[in-house]
């Protein structure tokens, strides 16, 4: 006579559910996005080691003050800026850079924008997931897949969706647009998720 019972098959999916962790996000290894999520999604101030923070404007066009020709700190009304000759444009200079002692970046806390979103359908997803794999319907790393690019994509959506707080005026100039978690698409691109295997 065929056994019904399926506890100890229960028993071994559960087991290996419980040993990894699904990770989503930026990816942990990446140190520069992780600074870069981190201040985003908390604010931050920044202040200048030295003397000034040189801020870019867009006739910088992406290059560091060590990459320019002619530079120079003005003298009188104009001097936090460092700027280059040019006779056509107004005071007779272009200006490259702005110097401040600190920048203050607020909040844009994509992260938790996303969980208030979509926690419960997040909830609805690994239940319904989670019966599955009990069922046999399902492969606990086919529930991990779900889940990740699910939680994955609601992410980026948000930081598409995401237009407040705005950009700074000289932040906007340089970047031709007023989309405050989107420059270079890095932060986006990098939005991904892992299994890491539980101690």
């Amino acid at each position: 006579m065929a056994s019904f019972n399926h506890i100890s098959e229960w028993i071994e999916r559960s087991k290996r559910l419980n040993q990894t962790d699904l990770i989503v996000g930026v990816p942990i290894d990446d140190s520069f996005l992780q600074m870069v999520a981190r201040v985003n999604e908390h604010g931050m101030v920044i202040r200048a080691k030295k003397s000034f923070l040189t801020i870019p404007t867009a006739a910088a066009k992406g290059r560091k003050p060590s990459e320019i020709p002619g530079l120079f700190r003005p003298k009188g009304a104009h001097n936090h800026v460092l700027a280059v000759a040019d006779k056509s444009a107004p005071y007779g200079m272009t200006i490259m850079f702005v110097l401040k002692e600190s920048v203050r970046i607020p909040p844009r806390r994509f992260l938790w924008i996303a969980y208030e979103r979509n926690h419960d359908a997040w909830n609805e997803l690994m239940v319904a997931g989670f019966s599955k794999v009990m069922d046999g319907k399902q492969s606990v790393s086919g529930l991990e897949s779900q889940l990740g690019r699910r939680i994955s994509n609601d992410i980026k959506k948000t930081i598409r969706d995401l237009h407040t707080p705005r950009n700074a005026g000289l932040t906007a100039d340089r970047k031709g647009f007023d989309d405050p978690l989107q420059d270079t698409g890095k932060l986006i691109g990098s939005i991904t998720w892992a299994n890491e295997r539980k101690l």
